[in-house]
């Protein structure tokens, strides 16, 4: 019995032990566990995330970590993260986040800053509830006119807006007849409907997406061949019965009930992702792919109605030039652009009209052009920009002289002078002294021959024609001075005198720069061309 007893003492010892053992080993695994996993706040880690926390291993090398929660970090604290170029906020973000990707963070972790504050972004018929410069960026993008309201509180305030631009059938009737008009449903109120069509009495209803010629809606609308522009559209549309736009014109579908029943999409009409421009039976114009609805020329013909897609593009003297595109043109010709009583003129091509936009007389403007190289080719742009000539003639340098972003001025025969002409009031005296800049006096020296005569030794070039030429060319520059052609295309001395005076053993040639008189020249040319 006794060693009974010893053996289950020392079998409940031996089980003793082996339970401390493995409750000592359960609790040194745990306690190594808990030393392994010990996190961190990585500022990045290795696997690309921000403000994670991770075991040391994960935070990744030349970044900041420390033994703590990210959350209690200041470099990982959560603000808000604004993206000035998309008008973007974003809440809780951390702001090394938010440096990376180029925003300008906050402390309000829920964007409680100006430039977040929402509004409801009406463009054309769909509504957004975002920030303002959102907005803006949303219109560009769509090339619609932003309408931001403050007033509007709400997502759902917003999403209401939207619905209100629904366009549809607006029935009410009148005159004991159930009759429709194509509006919105913010127009379609009775009180509205009761106003405009001075009816009383009349339940108003309104059908989202359906034509007022739509068969199934009983009205006294119907289908016709005629046609129209719609204001603030690109195509041409065709007309009801009762002078309603339905969908864009397309000849072929004229009597398909369908298509006088429900709106289509510009996507579902015909000739889509074309410009139509020119076709007689297509009216799915496009203003980005240089096309509008106008009505048709008289050499236009079109299947049904008055109204066509008609090119943007303009024809000028059997020169193409696109939608939006700008030239220049002066009075005169070739290097005469600056000639007497000319200005500079800046051309556009607006809606396939050439417009004419003269710049300020007197050359005070002049137009500049240049051209952008796209993938459908150059595209030409001029501009009409202040003449920058006033201090030509006191530069003595090259460099200085045809500094482009300071003057315009070109170096002319060893003189500074203005790159574009100036235009004169030769009734004012400072304008005269303008041309008596172009003054000139040369002295030439002769001596005595050993058998008679004289021989010029100095400053002989004095004599050629070309000298009085050369020195001519500075005077023209100078402004409305100097032998010179009128805008008239009549060329006359009256600017410009030489005089030849004789010393003892000298001559000196004088070049005088005056005035031209362009009421003169114009009496002159009249005069000329009367005879």
């Amino acid at each position: 019995m006794i060693e009974k007893k010893l053996i289950r003492k020392s079998l409940l010892i031996s089980i003793l032990i082996v339970s401390l053992l493995l409750i000592s080993s359960l609790t040194f695994a745990a306690e190594a566990q808990t030393t392994t996993q010990a996190t961190m706040c990585c500022e990045k880690t290795t696997y690309g995330a921000y403000c994670q926390n991770e075991p040391s291993e994960k935070c990744a090398k030349g970044f900041r970590q420390t033994p703590t929660s990210c959350e209690a970090t200041s470099f990982c604290k959560k603000g808000c993260c604004y993206d000035s170029d998309e008008g973007v906020c974003m809440e809780n973000t951390p702001q090394k986040v938010c440096e990376q990707n180029k925003g300008a963070w906050s402390a309000s972790a829920q964007c409680d800053i100006a430039q977040c504050k929402l509004g409801c972004c009406v463009l054309g018929e769909q509504a957004a509830f975002v920030s303002l410069v959102r907005c803006k960026k949303l219109a560009g993008f769509y090339g619609l006119q932003a309408d931001f309201r403050t007033n509007i509180a709400s997502e759902i305030e917003c999403i209401a807006v939207a619905q209100a631009q629904d366009r549809g059938a607006c029935i009410f009737e009148s005159d004991f007849q159930k009759t429709c008009k194509f509006t919105t449903r913010a127009e379609c109120d009775a009180s509205k409907i009761k106003t405009e069509e001075k009816i009383t009495n009349t339940t108003v209803s309104f059908h989202k997406d359906y034509l007022c010629s739509a068969p199934e809606l009983g009205t006294n609308c119907g289908k016709t061949e005629k046609t129209t522009c719609v204001e603030n559209k690109d195509e041409v549309y065709f007309v009801d019965t009762c002078g309603n736009p339905a969908n864009i014109y397309d000849a072929g579908k004229k009597d398909n009930v369908d298509y006088w029943s429900k709106i289509k999409s510009k996507e579902e009409s015909c000739g889509f992702g074309k410009d139509n421009s020119g076709s007689a039976s297509c009216g799915n114009c496009d203003y980005f792919l240089g096309s509008i609805c106008k009505k048709a020329g008289a050499t236009e013909r079109v299947s049904l109605g008055d109204y066509i897609c008609r090119n943007l593009d303009c024809n000028v003297k059997g020169k193409i030039y696109k939608h939006g595109e700008s030239w220049c043109e002066y009075d005169g010709t070739g290097d005469l652009v600056d000639a007497v009583g000319s200005r500079h003129f800046r051309h556009v091509c607006y809606m396939g009209e050439e417009m004419i936009e003269p710049c300020e007389d007197f050359r005070a403007k002049v137009c500049i052009q240049d051209k952008i190289t796209t993938e459908e080719g150059d595209f030409s742009q001029a501009a009409c920009r202040a003449n920058e000539w006033q201090n030509c003639v006191i530069q003595n340098k090259t460099s200085d002289c045809e500094n482009t972003e300071m003057r315009d001025c070109v170096w002319l025969n060893g003189k500074c002078v203005p790159e574009f002409a100036p235009g004169l009031k030769f009734w004012d005296e400072t304008s005269k002294d303008e041309c008596a800049l172009g003054n000139v006096v040369c002295v030439v020296k002769f001596e005595k021959g050993l058998f008679g005569g004289k021989e010029c030794v100095k400053n002989c070039e004095c004599l050629k024609t070309s000298w009085e030429t050369e020195k001519n060319q500075i005077c023209a520059s100078l402004g409305d001075c100097g032998a010179k052609i009128n805008y008239l295309n009549v060329y006359t001395e009256e600017g410009k005198e030489v005089t030849i005076k004789k010393g003892k053993g000298k001559t000196a040639s004088v070049i005088q720069g005056m005035m031209i008189n362009v009421i003169n020249k114009i009496t002159n040319q009249n005069s000329n061309s009367g005879g």
